[in-house]
Order: structure tokens, then C-alpha cells, then sequence
């Protein structure tokens, strides 16, 4: 099957040409070690059971090829469509951003105005979702960057005969390396994973992307002078929650805290020291072609009397030569030991206390060399360090601590048990109304409940161990490297007002002239649909807590930013209680309600968006998210997850990973700066769509909260394997109980992916549609008209259109297979194949023509995916009933054996699939 334009002619042809090419090498390198066999498997596109380690190996690593080869056509392809057709041919850049807004006639000074005030801050998390080694994700990096070099037209033959060679070597490279996590990987593994994007790639892209950002903008015909300097683009940070994020995850102890802060910091500090040693290598100006201009040795003289007898060895080097002696003196004052440690106690009269001070002598470089009139020598070495510094500063990345709120509860019980308290161990069984009032009390004093820290119960300790960790980073370090304390599970004012009761217990609150406020903020985090109901009431009373209005206006003064208060909205749990259609709609709903409430209070909504890594929690391509986004909620700034597999996917590669930072920061500007021709639609059609909610929310429920729908899920899935596999440092479940309620979200998404039934993307969507146009033809045809116009519902009907693509109906017919009593499976899967033909015909109905019509490129790479799956797929069945039944018999040992194999397929379907969870 071709692509119906010539776009997608032009991407297919180039996919399959590389692919035949990459398929040709990897044949001829396994028949070189002499795998015939597996060779044979991988022409055959299927394989027999024997010795089905290897085959499984083989064939997890030739999806990634396809995966490679994919990106790889996708860059090529807007490389080519922006060559012959300019910046705005593809959509969701810079290019067609700026285009739009001129077209829209919207002034150049005005978006420039704004400019500096769009913020994007993607987080990198670690969530159990990527399957695949850092080791695995290295050699595949290789191997694309090889197949990038290829296209190079310049090589000789024996030239390309040498890369040939070379990408067969990386592949043997792959071929020899363990393809599976058989031990968890710690936090450190993590960390480690997360610092290489946070140092090699996302440092080298923020040029890169500043300089599409200024191509773009004289390709829409504005005045380049005006980003005359790097202070006027949007704001880009990033953060981190390895090492802070403690729900549901024992192993993040203070001390991981401790240590993660220290290693980002140390991190940021040699990122900066390395680029002003690149600078003053760059900067070779000599005082005898031009002279220094005044506030250059000026300055070198006050950062001479500063740092002493250190200044020596900076002066000594390039003595006629003061900018590159400027830049010695500039890494003298970097906190950093001559061990390459940082300083433990930076003394603020030796040492840069923050990039301010960086900042404000990178400021001083500039204007001298504006004086000599080197305008090409700023803009191209001086600005992007300057921008690099603003950016990662001193901490890299910003840490969130992350909590549940139960935790917190029985944190607070072991408190005030220990502090005499009447009924105090009770305290997470108080009504709301004495939780509350007893908070108020306390949060009008400064008087700790306890003296002593310790031996107060085990989630006690563990709540102040960590937050005397970040206390003591603050009074050493500042504050921006302290993201926020995340309370997972809000349900109540009083889930937030115990924050700030253990915040003043460890030091965390500060004494203004009106009373206490908090040092780090304190942010809801709205998982579940009834969360998210009852979000806009808590905000509200939390909004108008005395200790959270002199909280906000403490950091506003402290911090220099608007009145804002960040909320965090989750995709994965809302999904698993309500399905696609309601998770999305609830979303939407309680964003719009939030805002309100932020405006009633003069605060702005900061919200964070905690998405996964599959369509079910809140992925897709990041501009159609931002364009799903409810009308005046974005207001210029965009935080959200990066989870698992999505980092790599991502941003392993510098192109992509450009392309991947240019859509989130242009479609957050054109969510803001764009004509609204939202709201219209919003208001005529939110009646209807709330319809479709109630509909698809009742639907979906009646299936997971039936009767021994877990039995049938646990049993039709290899949730099991999953639960036994290694590929998170976090725990599975969040108690270990097996119930609906109990499992992770991820896990969920991850098993029935794994069977193909991709339930939680399209589930409850074809029963509510159906419904309204039998109840409600006139609103169902009122819908119609716009479905593809109403961004909020064409982002609903998009998601559940790509979970439908992947389903395939006779391979969850095998799994359902698996289920011991037929009558428990035939039931189930006769309503989940009604849902999945009934949702495919409204999705249908509402596009005007065939899915496959619609989106042939993917339904074809999908198939071409899919005849290689079908025989893993039929090989994890049979696994699955031989560890099933040798568990059974208790025969614990012999099924501990067949795990690694098992493991080795279950990452091969994920790898042929392109996610887990």
C-alpha cells in the first residue's frame, strides 16, 4: 500500500529503500557469525520455536532498525518539504507558527513582547516504561547516526562501503549485548540515563533552536533587529524527578535526595566551565589589533581583587590578549575545587553565588564587544553560552519531591503522637472540617510539635529526613534548583495544609511580616476523574489560605515573576478510571474551571502536565496536544513528563530532539499568541460533549468494575511478567495487593498493549457515540460539522483512532484464550470486540471515510510491523501457559528459569510495537 499524497509517497519509498538496505546488513552480519538460522527467521519475516532466545533477540532488534529507519525518513522528508517549500511547510514549527501570526496580521512588536514570557519545561522522569538497556539505547544511537552519515552524496564508493561496514559492526555490537534488564536498575542507573540528555544533547540543541527560532522569523518577513539579544526568546528549562519523586518508591531515601542535587549541581557547574573555556579559545582578540574598552578592565580589575592570589595563573595565560584573560578570571570565580568538585560552603565574596552573576558578566563581554563592533562574534560564540547559563544555571535541572498523600497523613499521625496530641495517631481518620481547623491553629505558629527528628515512625523520618535535605540545600545554594512538593492523590484542603505543617517542622517556612510562608511550593497533583471533579473547590480554598497568598507573593518578590500557582493534572490514573473519553474531557473541563478559580484569585495557573508515554496517558505529537489544550489555559508556559521510552524516542538524537523542543516551544506560542477561535465552539459545543462523557464514562466503568474483570485482565495479559520484570526502580504495585485499584496505571497500559487489545485508548468512545446519535440526532449532527474543527474533541476522536489502528482483534482473541474459564473469557471478549467494530464505525461515521483512508501511512508501517509481531506474539501465549501452570505446581525454580526468555519476548513485542506504557 502507497501513501495517498506524494508526501507520504516520497517517505514510504525512502523507508523502504533504507530498510531493505539495513534488513541486507543485518542478514549478512548474522550469517557472518554464523547465525543462519536466525538469518533465515528475519528474511522469512517469521520463525519456528526452536531456540526462540535468539529469534526473540533478533527480531526486538530489527523493530529498532525500523524504528531508526523511521526517523530518519521523517527528518529527510521536512528537511526536503522546508527546502523546496520554506519554513512554514511543516506544522508546529517556528516556520508556519510565525507565518500564521503575520498572516493574521498580528504586530511584530507585539510578539516580541511576548516572546520572553513563553516558558517550556520539559520533565524527565523515570517511570518503569522503558524496556530497553542505556547500553541498548547507546549502540542504537550509533546506528543511526551512521545512517545519517550515509546520506551524506559526497562519499566514494569504498567510502560507503566503509560505512556499510561500520553500521554491520555496530549491529554485531548490539547483537553481543544483553538486550533485557535481568537486575532493576537503580536510581544512580537512572540518573545516570537522565544526565547524558541534560549535558551531551539538550545543552547542544538550545542554539540550534534559538537559530530556527530567528531563520523563522525573518522567513515571516519581520525585522531581524529585533531579537537583537538572547534575553528576548522564549524561556526553556528543564526538570528532573529521579531522585525526588518518593510515591509508591522506597528506594529514594534522603540521601539519593542529597546526592541527586549535588550531582546536578556539579553537572551544571563544568557544562558552564567547559563553555567559557570553549569561549576564551574562540575569543583570541589581541589588545594590539584592537583596544579593550574601558568596562572590560574595570571589571577584570574588581574580579582581580576578588579572587586573590587565584587570579595569578588566569592573568599569566594571554597576557596581551584581555577577553580571553576576562574568561580565565570567569571560571576562577565558578564554585569548583581544583579536585573538580564543587565548593561545599561557597563564600559569596569569592565565588559566583548564582548565573546571575554570570550572566551579568557575560553582559559586560557583550557590551565590550558591541564597543569593537563584533556583532558576528556575540551572536554566534557569546549568546549561546549566555543562553546555555540562563538556562541550566548552576543546578541543571529542578527537582520535584513528590509524595502521596496518605504518606503524609501517617507522617502527620506519627508527629503528633509523638508531640501528645489527643487522638493524634487517628489523625488521617479526622473529618475534614477538625483536619482543617486543627492546620489552621498550627500554621498560625512557628513552634515545631517536636525538638527531636528521628525514631518518630518510619514515614515520619522519611518525610523530615528529606525535607532537612532540601532546607539545607536552599541556605547553602538558593532556591533554583528546588522544583516543588507534589502531593499525590490531593482529595481535600487538608492534604495540602499538612505540606505546610511538615515544611514548618523541618525548617521549610519562612516569617514574614504577616505570618509563615513557604519556602518550596506546594502543588495538587489531580490524578482520578473524581480529582479532577473536585479540583476546582480545593484550589479555591487553597487560593485564599492566608499561608498560601503570602507563599505566592513571597516568591513573587523573591523570584521576580508574576502571581502564579502550578497544579498538576494526570493523565494515567483519570485514564484508568474513566477510559480515553472521559480522562481527556475531564481534563479539559477541569482546566477551563481551575483557570476561573486562578483568576478570581489574581493567579495564574501554571499547569503541569504529567503525560505518558502512550496515547491512553496523554501522548501524540506533542503541537496537536498543546492544540487540544482548553482556550486560555496555556498562557505561554507548558511543564510536562517526559516518561520511559519517550525520552529516547525523543531526544537520543540531536535532530529529532530539536525538532521535538521547537514543537513544544512553538505550539505553546501559538496556543497564546494566536487568534482565538476557540471559545465559539466551546461554548456551542461543551453541552454535547459533556453528553458524550457521561455516555463513554458509564460505558467503560461497566466493563472494568464488573464482576471478575480483573480475573479475566490478569489472565489475558502478561500482567504477570510484567510485574516480574526489571525495568523500573519502582515497584509494580502500590501496596502489592492485586485489585483494579491497587495496580499502577503504567502496568495497566503496558499488559493490555502487550495483548494488542489497547482497551484504555478507545474503549467507552463507539458506545457514547452511538448513544448520542440514537438519543440525540440533532446534537450528534451538530458535531459532526465540527469534529475536526474543535480541537479538544479532534484530539479525543485522533488518540482513540491510532489505539484502534494498533488493536488487533485475532491476536486478542488468542489471549483471551488464556483465560482458564471460557465463559469468564467469552463474555469479555464479546463486549470488547462489540466496542472495538463500534467505535471504528462512529470514528468512521464522524470523518467521512475509512481510518485506513485517513492515515495509510501508519496503518501501513503498523502492518508491516504487525506480520513480523504475530509470531511473538503467539510464542508470549504459549510462554505464558507453561510459567502459569509450572507456578501452579509450585515448581517456583523452574519457572524462575523460563523468566529471562520470557523477559526477552516481552521487550521484542514492546520494541515491535514502539511502547510499553
Amino acid at each position: 500500500m502507497y501513501f495517498s499524497t506524494t508526501d507520504d509517497g516520497i517517505e514510504l519509498e525512502k523507508i523502504q529503500n533504507d530498510l531493505t538496505f539495513l534488513h541486507n546488513c543485518y542478514v549478512e552480519m548474522l550469517r557472518g557469525i554464523g547465525e543462519d538460522q536466525v538469518a533465515n527467521a528475519i528474511e522469512q519475516g517469521h520463525h519456528s520455536r526452536s531456540d526462540s532466545e535468539k529469534i526473540s533477540k533478533a527480531f526486538s532488534l530489527y523493530f529498532q532498525f525500523i524504528t531508526i529507519v523511521e526517523e530518519n525518513a521523517a527528518v529527510q522528508l521536512r528537511r526536503k518539504l522546508e527546502d523546496e517549500y520554506g519554513l512554514a511547510r511543516i506544522s508546529g514549527l517556528w516556520g508556519k507558527t510565525l507565518q500564521d501570526l503575520s498572516d493574521q496580521k498580528t504586530p511584530e512588536k507585539e510578539i516580541v513582547k511576548q516572546l520572553p514570557k513563553i516558558k517550556v519545561e520539559p520533565v524527565m522522569t523515570a517511570h518503569p516504561t522503558e524496556s530497553k538497556r542505556s547500553t541498548v539505547i547507546d549502540q542504537l544511537r550509533s546506528v543511526y547516526l551512521l545512517m545519517v552519515k550515509r546520506e551524506n552524496q559526497m562519499w566514494t564508493e569504498n567510502e560507503k562501503d566503509q560505512i556499510r561496514d561500520e553500521i554491520m559492526t555496530a549491529m554485531q555490537r548490539l547483537w553481543n549485548t544483553g538486550q533485557v534488564f535481568l537486575h532493576k536498575p537503580s536510581i544512580q542507573d537512572e540518573l545516570n540515563n537522565i544526565m547524558h540528555y541534560l549535558t551531551n544533547v539538550f545543552p547542544n540543541v538550545l542554539p540550534m533552536l534559538d537559530q530556527r527560532l530567528r531563520e523563522a522569523w525573518e522567513n515571516a518577513g519581520f525585522d531581524p533587529d529585533l531579537l537583537d539579544d538572547y534575553r528576548k526568546y522564549p524561556k526553556v528549562s528543564f526538570g528532573n524527578w529521579v531522585g525526588g519523586d518518593r510515591d509508591g518508591h522506597p528506594f529514594v531515601t534522603d540521601q539519593v535526595t542529597r546526592e541527586t542535587f549535588l550531582d546536578l549541581r556539579k553537572q551544571a557547574l563544568h557544562l558552564l566551565k567547559d563553555d567559557l573555556s570553549d569561549l576564551a579559545q574562540k575569543l583570541s582578540i589581541s589588545s594590539y589589533a584592537v583596544d579593550a574598552p574601558v568596562l572590560l578592565i574595570v571589571r577584570m580589575s574588581e574580579m582581580k581583587e576578588r579572587v586573590g592570589e587565584a587570579a595569578k595563573p588566569a592573568l599569566e595565560r594571554n597576557i596581551d590578549e584581555p577577553w580571553r584573560q576576562f574568561l580565565n578570571l570567569m571560571r576562577v570565580l565558578l564554585p569548583l575545587q581544583e579536585n573538580g568538585e564543587p565548593v561545599e560552603k561557597p563564600d559569596a565574596g569569592r565565588y559566583y553565588t548564582s548565573e546571575n552573576e554570570v550572566l551579568a558578566d557575560l553582559d559586560i563581554l557583550i557590551e565590550s564587544l558591541h564597543e569593537i563592533n563584533a556583532k558576528r562574534i556575540i551572536k554566534s560564540d557569546v549568546e549561546p553560552v549566555a543562553r546555555k547559563a540562563a538556562t541550566f544555571g548552576f543546578h541543571l535541572a529542578t527537582v520535584d519531591i513528590r509524595q502521596n498523600s496518605n504518606f503524609h497523613d501517617q507522617a502527620m499521625a506519627q508527629l503528633l503522637q509523638a508531640s501528645g496530641i489527643d487522638d493524634g495517631e487517628n489523625f488521617e481518620n479526622w473529618p475534614e472540617e477538625k483536619r482543617v481547623a486543627f492546620l489552621n491553629a498550627e500554621l498560625k505558629s512557628s513552634r515545631p510539635f517536636v525538638r527531636h527528628r528521628q525514631g518518630l515512625g518510619k514515614e515520619a523520618d522519611a518525610v523530615l529526613a528529606c525535607y532537612h535535605v532540601v532546607n539545607k540545600h536552599i541556605k547553602r545554594y538558593g532556591t533554583n534548583g528546588i522544583g516543588s512538593f507534589i502531593v499525590s492523590m490531593t482529595r481535600s484542603l487538608s492534604d495540602l495544609l499538612v505540606v505546610y505543617a511538615l515544611c514548618r517542622e523541618a525548617g521549610l517556612m519562612e516569617l514574614t511580616e504577616d505570618g509563615m510562608a513557604s519556602k518550596v511550593p506546594v502543588v495538587p497533583l489531580l490524578e482520578t476523574i473524581e480529582d479532577l471533579e473536585q479540583g476546582p473547590e480545593i484550589l479555591d480554598e487553597f487560593l485564599k489560605h492566608p499561608v498560601t497568598q503570602r507563599s505566592i507573593t513571597h516568591r513573587q518578590q523573591r523570584d521576580e515573576t508574576d502571581r502564579f500557582q502550578q497544579v498538576m493534572v494526570g493523565y494515567s490514573d483519570s485514564n484508568k478510571d474513566g477510559g480515553i473519553f472521559a480522562s481527556l474531557w475531564s481534563l479539559n473541563q477541569a482546566q477551563l474551571k481551575l483557570t476561573e478559580i486562578g483568576n478570581k484569585h489574581d493567579v495564574r495557573i501554571r499547569y503541569f502536565h504529567g503525560r505518558g508515554g502512550t496515547i491512553s496517558r496523554g501522548a501524540g505529537p506533542t503541537h496537536r496536544f498543546i492544540a487540544g489544550l482548553p482556550s486560555g489555559t496555556v498562557q505561554g508556559d507548558m511543564r510536562l513528563t517526559e516518561q520511559g521510552e519517550m525520552i529516547s524516542q525523543k531526544y537520543a538524537n540531536t535532530v529529532t530532539a530539536l525538532y521535538n523542543l521547537e514543537l513544544l516551544q512553538a505550539g505553546t506560542a501559538s496556543h497564546t499568541l494566536s487568534d482565538d477561535k476557540e471559545e465559539d465552539l466551546q461554548t456551542k459545543l461543551q453541552p454535547i460533549v459533556n453528553k458524550l462523557y457521561d455516555y463513554s464514562l458509564e460505558s467503560y466503568q461497566r466493563l472494568v468494575q464488573s464482576d471478575d474483570f480483573v480475573k479475566f485482565f490478569s489472565q489475558a495479559t502478561p500482567i504477570d511478567v510484567i510485574e516480574s520484570s526489571s525495568i523500573g526502580s519502582r515497584p509494580a504495585r502500590r501496596t502489592g495487593k492485586r485489585s483494579f485499584g491497587d495496580l499502577r496505571a503504567i502496568p495497566w497500559v503496558f499488559s493490555w498493549s502487550q495483548a494488542r487489545f489497547f482497551l484504555t485508548g478507545w474503549y467507552g468512545v463507539g458506545s457514547a457515540l452511538e448513544r448520542l446519535r440514537k438519543e440525540d440526532p440533532d446534537a450528534f449532527s451538530e458535531l459532526s460539522k465540527d469534529a475536526v474543527n474543535f480541537m479538544p474533541f479532534r484530539y479525543i476522536i485522533t488518540n482513540a483512532s491510532s489505539a484502534i489502528a494498533l488493536t488487533d482483534i485475532e491476536i486478542m482473541k488468542s489471549y483471551a484464550s488464556l483465560v482458564e474459564d471460557e465463559a469468564l473469557a467469552k463474555k469479555y471478549f464479546k463486549k470488547i470486540e462489540g466496542e472495538f467494530n463500534r467505535t471504528r464505525e462512529m470514528l468512521e461515521h464522524l470523518y467521512g471515510h475509512k481510518l485506513t483512508e485517513r492515515r495509510p501511512r501508519m496503518y501501513r508501517m503498523i502492518e508491516f510491523r504487525s506480520e513480523r509481531l504475530k509470531p511473538l506474539h503467539q510464542l508470549q501465549i504459549e510462554q505464558l501457559n507453561t510459567w502459569r501452570e509450572l507456578k501452579k505446581e509450585g515448581k517456583e525454580e523452574e519457572a524462575a528459569e523460563q523468566l529471562p526468555e520470557m523477559l526477552l519476548v516481552l521487550n521484542a513485542i514492546a520494541s515491535g510495537l514502539g511502547t510499553t506504557g
